[in-house]
């Protein structure tokens, strides 16, 4: 039979354990939409009485090791974009952009290697950013929120100028771990460097980013001390997203009309806008003069913005 068990006024402590499963548990995650959430609850069962209970939130986390072969691999992209007005265009502007490997933790600074050439007749600007992605997907619904969540800025770069970014840093913030097999929510980074341009729409390149747990070894060992502290470093838990989150700085600078007017000259040679189209898109590139490493591909997926769905979250 079942043992009783009296207990005496006062306060009583009991120690358990209990054995998380087996099968991969995705990251504790709270987002713009939705919530990945655990919990240890506690009942306490009482006769001719109402059930009492409890409940603490409790944090998982599922680790990604970013010195797998596939976060090992460096990422490269190339862009050019013709700027002009109407029948009159002043040329490209060019960019390419690396980083070493594609995964990285909470505290690393990551290294950027760009090169910039102004061949336009406009001052421009070039930026980095590191733009987090989350996608929450049930019912058949898709709904995407992606906001910034670091910056750099370089240098003004004016006309038939060019710019090297010899391993430029942005450091990653307190962020979430990547989640990538979670069929409900996906979190997903990206590293842009972009070009604004005044008076012509941006020019962009994005490379993907995983976010992970457990440091790259070998790389930097600046880097590996701080990463190694993550562990430690709890601070992403306690992030919660904002009701109303501000929106991302806007990409444009202001830039005067007198300080325009001194980059851009007072007559621009037309032409031929059939022999414009007909001009392949990276024939102005210039060779990237860093090795080049070997091409990443991989397609991001850009799911559908639709009508907004309710929280999801799970409970253990």
């Amino acid at each position: 039979g079942e043992e009783s068990l009296i207990l005496l006024d006062g306060r009583h402590e009991f120690p358990f354990s209990f054995q998380l499963p087996q099968e991969p548990l995705v990251t504790s995650f709270t987002g713009k939409y939705g919530s990945i959430q655990y919990y240890v609850k506690a009942v306490l069962e009482r006769p001719a009485a109402p059930d009492q209970s409890v409940q603490t939130e409790l944090q998982v986390i599922s680790h990604i090791d970013v010195s797998s072969p596939a976060l090992l691999t460096p990422v490269l992209r190339s862009q050019e974009k013709m700027v002009g007005c109407w029948f009159f265009t002043s040329g490209p502007v060019s960019l390419s952009a690396k980083i070493e490997r594609k995964g990285y933790c909470n505290g690393e600074a990551i290294p950027i290697y760009a090169e910039i050439e102004n061949c336009s007749s406009r001052l421009i600007v070039p930026k980095a950013a590191i733009f987090q992605t989350q996608t929450y997907l049930a019912s058949g619904k898709t709904k995407t929120f992606r906001q910034m969540v670091a910056n750099v800025r370089g240098n003004h770069i004016a006309s038939g100028s060019t710019d090297t970014w010899n391993g430029k840093t942005l450091k990653i913030p307190p962020v979430s771990p990547s989640i990538l097999d979670c069929c409900i929510i996906r979190v997903e980074y990206s590293l842009a460097v972009y070009i604004h341009i005044p008076g012509a729409k941006k020019l962009m390149i994005e490379m993907p980013l995983v976010i992970g747990t457990i440091p790259c070894i070998g790389f930097s060992s600046r880097n590996s001390s701080i990463t190694s502290q993550f562990s430690m470093d709890m601070s992403w838990l306690a992030l919660t997203m904002p009701e109303h989150p501000e929106a991302p700085p806007n990409y444009a600078d202001v830039v005067s009309e007198e300080e325009f007017s001194r980059h851009v000259p007072a007559y621009s040679p037309p032409i031929d806008c059939e022999e414009q189209l007909c001009c392949p898109v990276f024939a102005y590139i210039q060779e990237f003069r860093f090795q080049p490493p070997p091409l990443y591909s991989e397609i991001d997926p850009h799911p559908t913005d639709v009508e907004e769905i309710q929280p999801v979250s799970f409970m253990l």
